[in-house]
Order: C-alpha cells, then sequence, then structure tokens
C-alpha cells in the first residue's frame, strides 16, 4: 500500500505538479527542471526532494548530474484508493428467488 497522504501532499503544490508534467515528456537533470521555473535552485531541489520522497520520480546519478524520471506506479496505487472509496458503488447482487 503506498502512503496516500505523502502522494496528496506532494501533488498539492502547483510547481510539484507542473515538474510531473515536465518529466512525463521525458527524463530531465535536476538543471534542466531547475531551469523551468523562476525560482532558486534550492527551492526547486525541495520541491524534488518531496516528490521522490511520495514515490512520485525516481532519482539516478549520471556522473555529476542527477536524472529525474517519473515514477507512475505509486499514483497508480493512490488512485486505486480513492477510486475504492470513491469511485461507482457496486451493486449487490439480489437474490429474490
Amino acid at each position: 500500500m503506498c502512503a496516500v497522504p505523502d502522494v496528496f501532499k506532494a501533488l498539492s503544490d502547483p510547481t510539484r505538479r507542473e515538474i510531473l508534467r515536465l518529466l512525463k515528456q521525458g527524463d530531465l537533470t535536476a538543471g534542466a527542471i531547475a531551469d523551468n521555473f523562476a525560482m532558486s535552485k534550492p527551492s526547486v531541489s525541495h520541491h524534488l526532494s518531496t516528490l521522490k520522497s511520495a514515490g512520485l520520480v525516481f532519482a539516478e546519478r549520471r556522473g555529476q548530474e542527477i536524472v529525474y524520471s517519473l515514477d507512475t506506479t505509486v499514483f497508480q496505487d493512490a488512485m486505486a484508493v480513492v477510486m475504492e472509496l470513491f469511485g461507482p458503488a457496486e451493486k449487490e447482487e439480489r437474490d429474490d428467488e
């Protein structure tokens, strides 16, 4: 089971959602991600750390760079929990005979 609160906390911030949109297009270095935002690199790093802690991104060191990629597994698990709680109710079979 995924840590659903961590996933939703990570998704609650618009900057982190934009980072996920960028990574949806393909893997990016931390610097390439930071270039898309008008904030300090340490601030972007904090957002990446939150996404990584929630299991929404992978980080892989390649030489002197850290490359981030999207991990949809945890998100899919969180959505399954949401659908279980709030999705359409399953009809109970009636035994009218």
